[in-house]
């Protein structure tokens, strides 16, 4: 899908689409979770369909209404799957890197699959914890293949690669008979994703005693409480709306937390660096206000995923923003940091690119010049900080390969048109 979109003001209400995160980790625990659980606000987009259909693989069933999934979770201490099981991960890097530990805890002979660039994201983590176990696995390009019996005992992770792996050995742990602990080596990033994991199960009443993330205990023996459980919205996708409000839009973001653990949530904090009010009134919605947008330096280290966005309010406002610890950004559906730096320069930013960081130079809150074809280099928060762009443009701007946003949030341009944006759908030519 390639869109042509109309420089637009927007203003009006959203409702926040719910956290990808908590809904990827409540869709596992409600599985682990022998008998009948039900989820609330949930929807389905790309990554969490992964998901959900990996777990169907293992032996869930599940009932979908509306924004409700009733899951019946299994029973860990019957379970017996002797069959080979497939898992199709798209291009979910949760799914994959939180069901692999799992399946090998179950001890399936399983075969994952992956599309885009998931294939080229590390997993060295996962053989090394193979190879402890004699875990047969074959990897292909776009495959994964184990076969094997996960133990209980003392698994060193690096902090520094991605929080994902600690978050799918501390699933997998936690359904074995003995005790077991994970110890952090090198600096832990993301631990706001820790914090998530950790609120996530001890919700579903799985206990992991947190050593100042240095060592987390798992003790042996738990068991997946059986609960309603309510996802909430997500700060990652609110980022786009709350950085609209800061570059001149006029909206009113209804659904976020204000006491998430969700690392996201530091984007209100960086707005507020640069010179941003937030308005929260008694019925907790946002609002962001300024009326001169200051340049700040951002530690893109435990938010990388609300960097393309925070890249446009750092374009539009005065002087020189610098995002720094931004490496991981290059290992993401596709190289951030360079897409950024590519995509933006195209509308009229001055942006230097180096290789853990970029330097953004403002132009003091005028707007970008627009008129110009520019690709989301299929990746969704590529596409959805281009569409924000456009409202700050001079003229129109196309954006290819649109259809990316169903990853994570398949209804953004519904809602961007319900704020007043305005676009047209242009076929596979679109030279106009």
């Amino acid at each position: 899908m390639n869109l042509k979109i109309y420089p637009k003001k927007l203003s009006g209400d959203i409702i926040v689409p719910p956290s990808k995160s908590f809904a990827h980790r409540a869709l596992i625990c409600s599985s682990l979770a022998e008998g009948k659980n039900t989820i609330n606000n949930i929807e389905l987009s790309d990554d969490i369909k992964a998901t959900l259909y990996g777990l169907e693989k293992i032996g869930i069933k599940y009932k979908l209404d509306k924004n409700k999934i009733e899951i019946e979770g299994i029973n860990i201490k019957t379970y017996n799957n002797t069959e080979m099981c497939n898992i199709d991960c798209n291009e979910s890097g949760s799914t994959l890197r939180f069901l692999i530990p799992i399946v090998a805890a179950l001890g399936i002979k399983c075969k994952f699959k992956m599309s885009g660039n998931l294939g080229k994201r590390p997993l060295d983590i996962y053989y090394d914890i193979f190879r402890k176990n004699n875990i047969y696995f074959e990897k292909e390009r776009n495959s994964l293949f184990i076969n094997g019996k996960l133990k209980s005992g003392i698994y060193e992770i690096p902090g520094n690669v991605s929080s994902q792996f600690i978050t799918g050995m501390m699933f997998a742990l936690s359904l074995l008979e003995e005790d077991s602990v994970i110890k952090i080596i090198n600096k832990i990033e993301s631990k706001s994703y820790i914090d998530i994991t950790l609120e996530c199960l001890r919700d579903f009443g799985i206990k992991i005693e947190n050593n100042n993330y240095r060592e987390f205990i798992i003790i042996g023996k738990q068991k997946y409480n059986n609960i309603e459980y309510t996802v909430e919205s997500d700060f990652s996708q609110g980022a786009f709306f709350l950085c609209a409000d800061a570059i001149g839009n006029d909206i009113n973001i209804k659904g976020l937390n204000e006491n998430s653990v969700q690392g996201d949530k530091v984007g209100i904090d960086i707005l507020e660096r640069m010179n941003c009010k937030k308005l929260f009134d008694k019925n907790k919605n946002i609002k962001i206000i300024t009326d001169n947008l200051k340049n700040t330096k951002i530690d893109a280290s435990d938010c990388p995923d609300i960097i393309p966005i925070f890249s446009v309010c750092a374009a539009f406002a005065n002087g020189n923003t610098e995002i720094i610890n931004a490496k991981r950004l290059r290992i993401k559906e596709c190289d951030r940091l360079h897409a950024i730096s590519e995509e933006l320069s195209k509308l009229g930013c001055n942006i230097i690119e180096r290789e853990d960081s970029i330097i953004i130079n403002g132009n003091g809150n005028k707007k970008l010049k627009g008129d110009s074809t520019v690709w989301s280099h299929k990746d969704h928060r590529i596409c959805m900080m281009l569409s924000i762009a456009s409202t700050i443009c001079e003229k129109e701007i196309i954006i290819k390969d649109a259809e990316c946003i169903s990853k994570s949030y398949p209804r953004f341009f519904e809602d961007f048109k319900k704020l007043g944006g305005e676009y047209k759908i242009l076929g596979d030519d679109i030279v106009e």
